[in-house]
């Protein structure tokens, strides 16, 4: 299961630090890697970050900075300060934005002797669908404005991107095998959608090229979240269909 574990964040979407880390404490004999977003940084502050590092968690701060160059930059020193393994921005933010965030968190790395933090555009939220881009002015078609914001997150050395499961096929054809790719709008066969419109199974968006998956609901709500994070996990072994492993 080693390859498996690797890829799956699990998202940390609850407004209480209590029981964020009791998820960390229950979850990490199977995936080091959690996500502390909006909801729970703005509940339990940045030391939460450091709470997850102290109990053996990597953290993937998925604040998306979209802001004014030399403020998004500013964010992104404090992201690389906190120990975050890996941030976020959204790439709309443009060239300047990209480029002073992305320095910023590699001097700031530098400077204090630890490793960089690795540094993710945001592409187009999975929430969102062709409508939803044409009413906010977008008249690309969804997957070209995908790629053309990852293509810029490349030229501004950003070491990958967030993108939904739909996109990541052509996305890794197209980028490279060493850009990385996120994907959340991950759901087990049978959950349901909830607010996500451009969803996969985890096994499709493995095979689709993505490199890390981030699960939240189908988990940290279940009954049970270790057996559903060890039934998705499963799923991912060489091998297995996992149509059926999963709790529905």
């Amino acid at each position: 299961m080693a390859e498996a574990k690797g890829r799956v964040i699990v998202a940390l979407d609850v407004p209480r630090e209590k029981k964020a880390l009791e998820l960390v404490e229950l979850l990490l004999p199977l995936t080091p890697y959690f996500k502390v977003g909006l909801e729970l940084y703005h509940h339990a502050g940045p030391p939460v970050v450091r709470k997850i590092r102290e109990r053996g968690g990597r953290v993937f701060l998925d604040l998306k900075f979209h802001d004014i160059p030399n403020t998004a930059a500013g964010a992104a020193r404090a992201a690389a300060a906190s120990g975050a393994f890996m941030f976020n921005l959204h790439a709309l933010g443009g060239e300047e934005m990209l480029r002073a965030a992305a320095g910023a968190a590699f001097e700031e790395a530098r400077q204090r002797g630890m490793d960089p933090p690795l540094v993710l555009g945001v592409t187009v939220l999975t929430s969102m669908d062709g409508e939803g881009l044409r009413r906010v002015g977008v008249t690309r078609p969804l997957e070209e404005q995908v790629l053309e914001l990852a293509r810029l997150c490349r030229r501004c050395r950003l070491q990958g991107v967030v993108a939904s499961p739909r996109e990541t096929a052509r996305l890794r054809r197209e980028l490279g095998e060493d850009f990385l790719i996120v994907t959340p709008g991950i759901r087990p066969p049978g959950s349901e959608r909830m607010d996500q419109k451009r969803v996969m199974t985890p096994r499709e968006a493995v095979e689709a090229g993505a490199d890390y998956l981030v699960i939240g609901r189908p988990v940290t709500a279940a009954p049970d979240p270790p057996a559903a994070l060890k039934a998705l996990l499963e799923t991912l072994k060489p091998g297995k269909e996992g149509s059926d492993a999963l709790p529905r």
